[in-house]
């Protein structure tokens, strides 16, 4: 039945389209952290922050169907949802994000805010990471690394060394901030210099893609400095550490301690239904409306507020930030008495997890792989990240429990232990 899925799927979708895992899942129903297979298998979802306060929470379908029986239209009619949904939301931002523009993905978010610092600043140059992933527009896609644009990376795009925990930027860990400044300064100079200038840098406050490194919360001020000294916009990513996912903060940026200009928003917002958003400064809102005249016939309609409001009140209900912040700690105490000599370091906040892999002081993608596939035979779903995907990334919705958290422990000593040495 599976291959004859996976057969109808190529050739009604085309080749080369991405699945989980050596054998892919066939997922027909989801509850909690859980989720159950055709074949009636249950697994512990370790990997998924799209449904953020757990699969098919009843308050979030409940607000989903009653609004879709009342009304959706889009933003050209005026409407309370979207004007009482972005109070709320704007109100768990600091004072200067104080205006929304609701779309449908993070990749209309980060493209948004991209085409924002080009409004506000009239120039073009752009700078992420060398190992990151912000979405699959033609814009934003000129940042990743793994997925190299046809023709090369345009020509007002610069990377700059992603920090590391294990090989920090500048070669020591005291001294990364400011190296990792340093490369970014060498970056805007360099797009000054080509015609293009500096316009903004877009980045995760996690760094999630890069491997969800152990940095301090001090780390990213020098950067902030050189970034706005030149006049730039700084852009949070916060699809992946937003939300309350930390455990300590709503959002990444405020562990981190730093007031940026843009904050993009995706995945976890509305729990699985299609709703992100740009949460901005008015004067870069008005820089970017006047300069394009932006209109999204889905983003923002009624049942889309409705749904990402009714993900606010859970979240706050059920106490699931401090949820993430009490078993993250749990979680992580129990991960970091896993024993295995290739396990390099173990870190995280709340409830993002990440395990690096290193066999003889060089990266173990095939470890790692061992333990994803090892894992999602045994009933327990995760993934992994980092520049060699060698980080097992462990981010569950955010009713996690004590329970899960010693479940997930078990079952991945057990893949290090039925690991080949």
């Amino acid at each position: 039945m599976k291959n004859n899925l996976m057969a109808r799927r190529e050739a009604v979708l085309g080749p080369n389209v991405p699945t989980f895992f050596e054998n892919p899942l066939h997922l027909v129903k989801g509850e909690g952290v859980w989720v159950w297979d055709a074949d009636g298998r249950k697994y512990l979802d370790c990997y998924n922050n799209v449904p953020h306060v757990g699969h098919c929470h009843p308050n979030v379908v409940a607000a989903i169907a009653a609004q879709a029986a009342i009304l959706n239209t889009h933003t050209r009619y005026l409407h309370d949802g979207i004007i009482d949904y972005a109070e709320r939301l704007t109100a768990k931002f600091q004072p200067q994000l104080n205006q929304v523009i609701m779309v449908c993905s993070g990749s209309e978010a980060n493209d948004i805010a991209l085409r924002m610092a080009q409004a506000m600043t009239g120039k073009t140059g752009i700078i992420s990471t060398d190992n990151t992933y912000h979405g699959n527009t033609m814009a934003v896609s000129q940042l990743s690394s793994r997925k190299p644009p046809i023709g090369g990376y345009a020509a007002n795009i610069r990377h700059v060394t992603a920090p590391d925990t294990l090989r920090p930027v500048g070669g020591n860990t005291a001294g990364q901030a400011e190296a990792f400044a340093r490369e970014i300064q060498i970056a805007i100079d360099d797009l000054e210099a080509s015609g293009h200038g500096f316009s903004g840098f877009l980045f995760c406050p996690t760094f999630a893609n890069e491997g969800l490194p152990n940095l301090p919360q001090d780390f990213m001020q020098p950067a902030a400095k050189v970034i706005h000294a030149a006049g730039g916009i700084l852009i949070a990513d916060e699809v992946q550490p937003g939300f309350g996912r930390s455990g300590d903060t709503w959002w990444g940026h405020n562990w981190l301690g730093l007031s940026p200009d843009v904050v993009t928003l995706g995945k976890p917002m509305a729990n699985g239904h299609p709703v992100a958003a740009v949460v901005a400064r008015a004067e870069v809102m008005a820089a970017f409306r006047n300069a394009f005249g932006y209109f999204n016939t889905f983003g923002g309609n009624p049942v889309s507020c409705a749904a990402a409001t009714a993900t606010l009140d859970v979240i706050e209900n059920e106490n699931l930030v401090a949820n993430a912040k009490t078993i993250g700690v749990e979680f992580l105490q129990n991960l970091q008495g896993l024993d295995h000599t290739s396990i390099a370091s173990t870190r995280g906040r709340g409830l993002f997890i990440a395990l690096e892999l290193e066999t003889d002081g060089v990266a173990d993608e095939a470890l790692a792989a061992h333990v994803v596939e090892y894992a999602r035979n045994n009933g327990m779903l995760m993934g992994r990240t980092g520049r060699n995907r060698n980080v097992l990334k462990l981010r569950p919705p955010m009713p996690f429990s004590a329970e899960n958290a010693t479940l997930a422990t078990e079952i991945l000593n057990r893949a290090f232990q039925n690991a080949k040495t």
